[in-house]
């Protein structure tokens, strides 16, 4: 990621061009990547396995609705249009608001209005307990914000997860 930044950049510095690099925080929604923890957590309730969860479930991150990130991309694409002279810009787009792993997995569970079984894990080693956006810069030059809370996010991801597996199979976890 760092190495496309820096490509960036010199084509900013070299051709004059505007360049905003958007980092995203964990982004979820329908048609999330099935090997992402909120998808993989809801085929493993759709096919009665338990949830795997490693660690003790305080883990905390920072999960960011697709929508939200669609509308941060398209308030750059305007400021983008709307600048006289070229910038060189980095903007985080992320929720900005952890949410703790045990917290996540009951949310897409009453979501999806199955209970859960938790298969509890050893933490994997190389795991971050916090990951956090910081969106004052996309607050200040975008006046961007994410506006989805996570229940709502992860209701609208259950009910399309849902509706996607009622015709065709499961994916194996």
């Amino acid at each position: 990621m760092r190495s496309g930044e820096l490509l960036a950049h010199t084509f900013h510095h070299l051709y004059d061009m505007t360049v905003h690099g958007l980092r995203f925080f964990t982004v979820y929604g329908p048609r999330q990547r099935p090997d992402l923890a909120i998808h993989k957590f809801a085929r493993q309730l759709l096919t009665d396995q338990p949830i795997t969860m490693y660690g003790d479930g305080t883990s905390r991150r920072d999960y960011t609705f697709v929508d939200d990130i669609v509308d941060g991309i398209l308030k750059s694409l305007r400021r983008a249009k709307g600048l006289d002279d070229p910038e060189y810009e980095i903007i985080t787009l992320g929720g900005s608001e952890t949410t703790q792993l045990k917290d996540l997995i009951s949310g897409i569970a009453d979501a999806m209005e199955i209970a859960p079984e938790i298969e509890q894990l050893p933490t994997q080693p190389g795991d971050v307990t916090r990951t956090y956006a910081d969106i004052s810069k996309a607050k200040e030059l975008l006046d961007w914000q994410p506006e989805t809370p996570i229940e709502e996010g992860l209701q609208v991801f259950a009910d399309w997860v849902t509706d996607y597996y009622a015709d065709r199979p499961v994916l194996e976890v």
